[in-house]
């Protein structure tokens, strides 16, 4: 593949971004649906190819960043925050115009030998910038971190890292174009909307026993249990898999007349593989969870609401997930699994369903909790979570020179789950690069297994010449 991971990437400018205009410090509450979200940072990253003849320098193309930045922040303040705890120890938002940290580097390397598969040695650390308490320039906790890199071909790689007690995918996405548009000096599609009334707990609350199975307070958690050995730990790399063989998963799971998307077909397949290794190791159960959005859910019968909720930023997710026998994820044919997880995703996709996790927490509060699956999720047997990363919009994030060749999110979570993002892929029509954070046997034999179905990333196929 000709990619090479060793390279040195050298800090040459760090500074904070603020709102290009005064704003009134307030305190925005963390909705109820944030509060059931761990401390965790977020990454994402778009490289970009030196667009033929140009010669824009770095320097002005990080001047443009800059200022869309300071633009977009006028209306996303939550990222130039701070999250500071309050009087019951409940973390909220001190919006306060802090700004966000913007580092400019340099790395010595072509955009063609990033080796994009193993994001743990060509991206952590090096080119998805870190967040960290304080900076070169301020002692404050950044709620948000910026990063633009120039490549040795000429190239740039632009990365942010944010908490995702703040924002989920969706906000996101929203802000990365929104920053975007602002580059082209073009007005945002979407003005994001902080009303937490759209998040307030019903009076009496409804509460359904299979929440319980789901989430868990914080104090509830059984003690750590001895961590694996040294020699199987997660890791990250990124796949692309292509459109016939997605199609070929759904029509296999879609036997006997089913009806199955190509997320629920591509992640009974993946459960069937880590199902093998589950049994070599002697496990009798594995888990499995997919992380679903409940705006459109949440505004189903109210005009007024639904308009509110697509724009809505914050967090409004919930992680539904089943555990099924070892034996019969091997024996049970695609189409079977691909029920199973159809069957769990179903309790999740309601309008009651998102409402009863808002009066959960309510009820649980102020004592934290977290979703089971990311907090003791491998107690019994491996498991991990799928979220789709079909909305991720990388051929929208054009800053004014050109769309990205490649973006992905980079997100080593910290559970002691997997965790597995497909997005749709930018070369080819269709396909999707999938990014997995999961344990280094499980990605072994996924590699082994399944070499056929998901390849790994690289410049050739990205068109990277």
């Amino acid at each position: 593949m000709g990619s090479k991971a060793d390279f040195t990437v050298t800090v040459s400018k760090e500074e904070i971004i603020a709102a290009v205009l005064p704003l009134q410090q307030h305190w925005l509450p963390l909705s109820n649906l944030d509060l059931i979200l761990p401390a965790v940072n977020v990454g994402v990253f778009f490289c970009y190819k030196k667009p033929e003849g140009s010669i824009v320098s770095f320097t002005s193309k990080a001047s443009v960043l800059k200022e869309a930045m300071a633009q977009a922040l006028v209306y996303y303040y939550a990222f130039a925050g701070e999250v500071v705890a309050n009087t019951v120890g409940e973390p909220e938002l001190l919006c306060n115009n802090r700004g966000v940290d913007f580092v400019e580097a340099y790395a010595d390397v072509e955009l063609r030998d990033l080796d994009l598969h193993n994001p743990d040695e060509s991206i952590e650390g090096k080119l998805v910038p870190q967040k960290k308490h304080g900076s070169a320039l301020s002692s404050a906790y950044m709620m948000t971190v910026l990063r633009a890199t120039e490549l040795r071909c000429g190239g740039i790689v632009v990365a942010c890292t944010f908490d995702h007690r703040i924002a989920d995918a969706y906000s996101a996405n929203m802000f990365l174009v929104s920053w975007a548009e602002m580059a082209r000096f073009k007005s945002i599609s979407l003005v994001p909307s902080f009303q937490r009334s759209l998040m307030n707990p019903r009076r009496p609350g409804c509460i359904a026993p299979s929440l319980d199975h789901m989430y868990v307070p914080i104090s509830s958690l059984p003690p750590p249990k001895q961590q694996r050995q040294s020699t199987d730990h997660l890791i990250s790399r990124i796949y692309y898999i292509t459109s016939e063989q997605l199609n070929e998963f759904q029509s296999l799971a879609c036997t006997n007349g089913y009806k199955r998307t190509k997320l629920e077909s591509f992640s009974a397949f993946l459960w069937k593989l880590i199902a093998v290794l589950a049994a070599k190791d002697g496990f009798k159960c594995t888990k499995m969870g997919i992380v679903v959005d409940g705006r459109v859910r949440l505004g189903e019968g109210d005009e007024e609401k639904a308009s509110s909720m697509s724009c809505y930023f914050g967090n409004v997710l919930s992680i539904p997930f089943a555990g099924q026998r070892v034996s019969e994820m091997i024996e049970k044919p695609l189409w079977w699994v691909a029920n199973q997880v159809h069957d769990f995703l179903e309790q999740a996709v309601t309008k009651e369903h998102f409402l009863g996790l808002i009066d959960w927490v309510e009820a649980h509060r102020p004592e934290p909790a977290l979703a089971k699956i990311y907090s003791n999720g491998s107690e019994e047997g491996p498991a991990f979570v799928v979220s789709s990363g079909q909305r991720f919009p990388v051929s929208k994030v054009d800053f004014g020179w050109g769309k990205p060749l490649f973006g992905s999110y980079h997100f080593p979570w910290g559970g002691d789950s997997g965790y597995v993002m497909p997005m749709p892929s930018p070369a080819r029509e269709g396909d999707w690069v999938v990014y997995m954070h999961l344990f280094k046997r499980q990605v072994e034999l996924i590699e082994a297994e399944a070499s056929d179905v998901l390849r790994p990333l690289t410049p050739d196929y990205l068109e990277l010449d």
